[in-house]
């Protein structure tokens, strides 16, 4: 009797062709993100670094904070990594106001600088004993309370503690903690920009000009009088050897992201027990004085 039985047909998968990588596309891809995130640190905003007390008290050693890139219009000095030649063009430029804490680029070295505007195109001004006078007229400065800089014994500055230049000024907190009181002055600008200096003691940068501002430039000041290498100082001493010419401006501080103490280290637990918390996005925009005038 003959089988009624179909046979099976076996099916047979052929073998999957492996799948290559397209390199070109993946570099392609990482050249387009990085080339977007070059532009957008070059023309709208980039994170910043505090590495010195130049700027104290207004910024501590370990801020970290967001730099616009836009308020003066942009420049050679505005490309990230310094990329484009020195010129003194500049692209829908306008002027800084008194009391903004920007970027001037260091005359000779690809080396940015962080100060604040003291005098605008066109001013002359002059130091004596630390006060500042433009165009003939003393700026407002009072004598205020100390600022409490707190004892970080992490924090430090080329090796060495970032506020020893303090130690005569350090004491012991009602918290039993140490702390730094400086000497600090009220400067108040004549549009009302007002902000804390320290100045503690007698030095060669207290005298100074007069000096006319050009016409294209802005002069500037650290807030540390006596820890600064600014407008005041020559190249020679890490200065900037005069005004700053403003197409060297690559832009204005707006505000702190966040801030270490310096204690942090790769023990999870330091990455949040060295934050600064009373510090993040703080402004950095200057308040203005009631009457917006130094007298």
């Amino acid at each position: 009797m003959a089988s009624t039985e179909t046979p099976q047909v076996t099916e047979t998968t052929a073998p999957e062709t492996p799948h290559k990588v397209d390199w070109f596309a993946e570099l392609r891809g990482l050249a387009l993100m990085l080339l977007a995130v070059l532009a957008f640190h070059s023309l709208v905003a980039k994170p910043f670094y505090i590495p010195s007390t130049s700027m104290m008290p207004s910024l501590w050693v370990g801020d970290r904070l967001v730099v616009s890139k836009y308020p003066y219009g942009w420049s050679w000095a505005s490309a990230s990594f310094h990329l484009l030649p020195r010129g003194d063009w500049r692209v829908m430029g306008s002027k800084p106001e008194y009391g903004d804490i920007v970027i001037p680029v260091h005359p000779t070295r690809d080396e940015d600088y962080i100060k604040r505007v003291v005098a605008l195109p066109g001013d002359t001004i002059e130091v004596r004993g630390g006060q500042i006078i433009l165009n003939g007229t003393p700026i407002k400065r009072e004598v205020v309370p100390s600022v409490r800089l707190p004892f970080e014994p992490d924090l430090l500055c080329r090796g060495a503690p970032c506020l020893e230049a303090f130690e005569d000024y350090r004491e012991r907190g009602a918290d039993g903690q140490d702390y730094f009181a400086p000497p600090t002055w009220r400067e108040t600008l004549p549009n009302g920009a007002t902000y804390l200096t320290i100045d503690y003691k007698d030095q060669h940068l207290d005298n100074f000009g007069p000096y006319p501002v050009p016409e294209d430039a802005v002069f500037v000041m650290g807030d540390n009088r006596d820890e600064s290498a600014d407008s005041r100082a020559d190249v020679l001493e890490s200065g900037l050897g005069g005004a700053v010419p403003l197409a060297n401006i690559g832009g204005r501080a707006e505000f702190i992201t966040f801030s270490l103490d310096g204690s942090t280290s790769w023990n999870p637990a330091t990455w949040f027990s060295s934050l600064r918390g009373n510090r993040a996005w703080s402004t950095l925009r200057p308040p203005l004085a009631e009457g917006a005038a130094a007298k």
